[in-house]
């Protein structure tokens, strides 16, 4: 696929990996690892990690904590996508995002569909700004995760971090 315009390859940026989860911990949790190592071998860092509640306040007080870190640009979410009654990732980030990329769940979507067919509609990745953070919502699976990562999230994170820089 061609890319419309050439990013600054000297340029990284300094991710917060946040795993929204009821059971996990830091030794079960395959997809924040698997956030990390992906931002990691694309010479990003990792600045910050945590494992946190499916709740709502919890989720919506960690992004309004690492909104405050000014040495943070991006913050990646993992898991509580759904729609079962404790999937409320979405809810609690839509809320407070400035302004959002609609075009991020629909195509994460899209691309899941190809995967996993129509299942792809339950999935409610969202994408936003939050003050001057870049905000990713992704569902928990390591296969979501992978398919956010490599096909969305990195080969765009320069380019967005780069427009809210502006």
């Amino acid at each position: 696929m061609q890319q419309p315009h050439a990013d600054s390859p000297e340029m990284s940026v300094i991710c917060a990996v946040v795993t929204v989860s009821d059971t996990r911990t830091s030794e079960t949790d395959k997809s924040g690892q698997l956030i990390q190592q992906l931002l990691l071998n694309a010479n990003h860092a990792v600045g910050a990690y945590t494992i946190i509640k499916d709740e709502p306040a919890q989720i919506q007080e960690q992004i309004q904590l690492l909104g405050k870190k000014a040495n943070l640009d991006v913050v990646i979410f993992n898991g509580g996508t759904g729609i079962a009654p404790r999937d409320t990732t979405y809810d609690a980030i839509e809320k407070l995002l400035s302004k959002t990329l609609p075009g991020f769940g629909e195509l994460f979507r899209f691309l899941s569909y190809e995967e996993i067919g129509s299942r792809a509609i339950a999935s409610r990745a969202i994408a936003g700004i939050y003050q001057d953070k870049l905000i990713f919502s992704v569902p928990g699976s390591s296969n979501a995760v992978q398919l956010a990562m490599s096909k969305l999230i990195l080969p765009e994170l320069l380019h967005l971090v780069s427009q809210m820089r502006k």
